[in-house]
């Protein structure tokens, strides 16, 4: 590769980054900023957690969860909101890495992104603003299967680029 058309992939690249970074930023802000007491209801939520006992595989575990999980309806909804904003700023990101023809390594890695936070949003969604002990339970394991999904996505397309 010529020393001009490296420049180019690096510029390339460092601006991608500043829009991942500013989109972050800008995502961050508005969620806070037009979540009406968000602060308080991320207080409320930390002082109503409490230990619940939950079953294991070797009878039960005591797990931290909300005494009241209905209430806080609030911090669900700005966590789907926070999770669907970046997924959406992970589509941003994935259109310019394959425009401007990123490497195939940062590529999966949006791709990768881009399920945990959209997967993330949906379990948001289904799970969290349930408002129920169970959808609690059911959204942080959940979190982990969409980690183990999006490294197995990762490697895939890595795997199907070689080939071709």
């Amino acid at each position: 590769m010529s020393q001009p058309h490296r420049h180019e992939r690096s510029l390339s690249e460092s601006l991608i980054t500043a829009l991942a970074w500013g989109g972050f930023l800008i995502i961050v802000g508005v969620v806070f900023g037009l979540t009406p007491g968000i602060g308080s209801a991320i207080g409320g939520l930390f002082s109503d957690l409490t230990g619940v006992t939950y079953p294991g595989v070797y009878g039960t575990i005591m797990l931290p969860a909300p005494a009241n999980p209905a209430a806080h309806q609030t911090v669900y909804q700005a966590v789907f909101n926070f999770m669907l904003a970046i997924g959406v700023l992970e589509i941003v990101i994935l259109a310019a890495r394959l425009l401007v023809r990123s490497p195939v390594k940062r590529i999966a890695e949006t791709v990768g992104n881009l399920i945990w936070w959209v997967g993330g949003a949906v379990a948001a969604y289904v799970y969290l603003m349930a408002g129920t002990i169970s959808g609690w339970f059911t959204f942080w394991p959940m979190l982990i299967v969409l980690a183990g999904v999006s490294l197995i996505v990762q490697g895939v397309i890595r795997i199907v680029y070689r080939r071709l």
